[in-house]
């Protein structure tokens, strides 16, 4: 936790000599009382920044609701930097808090350091060799990239396509940092065959809590790899991963097909799914779902998949019946496999219940389908919309009570509120393709539901979606539905422990081990 120093007599000369030294560099660096003066004084200070522009660019996320102020930002270098920043406040008399930061895609400050330092990780993308992105082949392993943890996934694409590889488990969005992603997890509608990012990841470098660089893998040093594989940044930050990657698709067939009824719905989904393996000729390579509502468009930020002539035939059922449910499939193909993709595809519809006459194809490259949400990010930024609030809500729940999240958040909750415009995602994984040994934590049953509620709105009334929110949350708390949170935060110790359930004796455990004078990333509240 982050703890007042304050400054003895005998501190002034180096806190003299610190002073001029910024004035030599040219940067106005007002020192806070929040961290060790000294700290200017080692080899990497004039990295560290204390400007207003610094601070401020540091104190907020995505989300856009919480804003936390760290003392100061480091723009490392090299990943020798954090190892050095990290182990002069572990052996400090007052150790600081450290965050680490990417593309802060967080929603609710988790990535924030109040009153501590964030480490930039987006600065070492200018310092590393070869982008980043290193594609190798191992006789064991086949091919794998070692890639630098600040990079973005839609680097990884594109370094390992110059090879005509790729990795098969994404995220929706390409323009977050690997180290951030496996922190979570890293889901997408491939999981449910390739299972989420933090399942397909060989080996990683990681610097501890105490200042320690430590290579780990599932043989090697397994009990810090588990803990930072959808640790929350809790153990470690993530300097490199070695991420597995499969020879790439060149294209896509993208199929979208409508229901009224949710039971139908989610009986092709659960189907679908269970035909997961990774050589199954038949398998298709994503499944998710959504939800269509009076209140949002069918074409939203994610995608403009609709034709626009067929959006107000959409809406006239979307109008009939309040709710519209959208299955949304994918299967990829190269040339080998071209003339045989539509006639599985023919043969899939043949099982499926969906509404006739709303079955919608589209045909793209591999990339602009990986990439389908960059355009309307794009969009978004240059109306000023997308730098906006996001009280998100993701959530993991059982496939035994999915019915009952239905009628009791969907219809009786959502619809009745009629506030959603965002998207609402809805989509089931296989448990059997995630490690029980990693720190992410999702509900017991061997198939369950991901639903993601992707709020945006104006600064002045995010609450009520917050709101909207906790109502959804205490629902399922008083039906007996143990939902666990995808990007959890705000919780008391109680709370804490519920969420991790079994595996919190393990993360406390960790964190000692780790971590433990409680230093890495304060904003998640677990331990702070």
């Amino acid at each position: 936790m982050a703890v007042n120093y304050a400054v003895p007599a005998h501190s002034i000369v180096i806190l003299l000599f610190v002073t001029r030294l910024v004035s030599a560099i040219g940067k106005s660096k007002p020192w806070t009382d929040f961290l060790p003066p000294n700290l200017l004084s080692l080899d990497f200070s004039e990295r560290i920044r204390t400007d207003s522009l610094a601070i401020e660019s540091a104190s907020s996320d995505y989300g856009n609701i919480v804003h936390e102020n760290p003392a100061a930002v480091l723009y490392p270098s090299s990943t020798q930097d954090i190892v050095s920043l990290i182990k002069f406040a572990y052996n400090n008399s007052a150790p600081f808090t450290v965050s680490a930061r990417g593309r802060s895609h967080s929603v609710f400050g988790q990535a924030m350091a109040p009153n501590g330092v964030v480490v930039d990780m987006m600065h070492l993308r200018s310092h590393r060799e070869q982008n980043g992105v290193i594609v190798s082949k191992n006789p064991s392993l086949g091919f794998y990239a070692d890639v630098g943890g600040e990079q973005l996934w839609i680097d990884v694409l594109k370094a390992t396509l110059e090879h005509g590889l790729a990795p098969v488990s994404w995220t929706d969005y390409l323009y977050l940092t690997v180290g951030g992603t496996l922190s979570n997890a890293g889901i997408s509608g491939q999981s449910f065959r390739y299972g989420p990012q933090i399942s397909n990841v060989y080996e990683m470098d990681v610097v501890t809590g105490k200042g320690e660089l430590v290579t780990c893998s599932a043989h090697k040093n397994s009990e810090l790899f588990y803990a930072v594989l959808g640790g929350l940044g809790q153990f470690g930050i993530i300097t490199r991963a070695r991420i597995g990657i499969e020879p790439a698709p060149k294209r896509v067939k993208w199929v979208r097909v409508l229901y009224s009824d949710f039971s139908a719905f989610t009986k092709d989904q659960e189907r679908l799914i269970s035909i997961n393996g990774r050589k199954q000729s038949n398998a298709l390579d994503y499944v998710e779902g959504s939800l269509l509502m009076n209140q949002g468009p069918p074409n939203n930020w994610r995608s403009s998949f609709f034709p626009s002539s067929d959006i107000p035939r959409i809406m006239s059922i979307v109008t009939q019946h309040g709710i519209i449910y959208c299955l949304e499939v994918a299967k990829y193909y190269d040339d080998t496999t071209q003339h045989s993709v539509a006639k599985e595809l023919q043969q899939m519809y043949k099982g499926l219940s969906f509404i006739p006459g709303f079955k919608l194809e589209k045909d793209v490259s591999y990339v602009e389908f990986l990439d389908r949400v960059r355009n309307g990010e794009l969009k978004l930024q240059s109306q000023g919309l997308w730098d906006v609030p996001h009280p998100w809500l993701n959530l993991f729940l059982p496939k035994s009570r999915i019915s009952d999240f239905n009628s009791g958040v969907f219809r009786d909750i959502v619809l009745k509120r009629n506030i959603t415009t965002g998207p609402v995602l809805i989509y089931p994984m296989n448990r059997n393709k995630w490690d029980d040994r990693t720190s992410a934590v999702i509900p017991d049953e061997e198939v369950f539901y991901t639903v993601g509620f992707l709020h945006s709105s104006g600064f002045d009334d995010w609450q009520k979606y917050d709101d909207q929110n906790k109502e959804l949350l205490k629902f399922c708390e008083k039906a007996g539905i143990k939902v666990k949170q995808y990007f959890p935060h705000d919780k008391s110790k109680e709370e804490w422990i519920n969420h991790f359930g079994s595996k919190w004796r393990t993360f406390r455990e960790r964190k000692a081990l780790f971590d433990p004078k409680m230093m890495l990333s304060p904003g998640q509240r677990i331990f702070n």
